[in-house]
């Protein structure tokens, strides 16, 4: 599963955990969040912005 980082504040969304909040279950692929989909903690970027990043700890 991969993980997807802000690079505006720095969330990240991890396939694996989902994000609740968002309505994103664990296990939801990048690919199913949809395109219009702003950052969860700052929405000022979108899901377009967001950058992969591999080796990063999960939290």
């Amino acid at each position: 599963m991969a993980r997807y980082r802000c690079p505006g504040c720095g969330y990240v969304y991890d396939e694996e955990k989902g994000d609740e909040h968002e309505g994103f279950k664990p296990g939801t692929p990048w690919r199913l969040v949809p395109e219009d989909w702003a950052c969860a903690d700052c929405a000022v970027r979108d899901k377009a912005d967001f950058v992969e990043v591999d080796g990063l700890a999960s939290e």
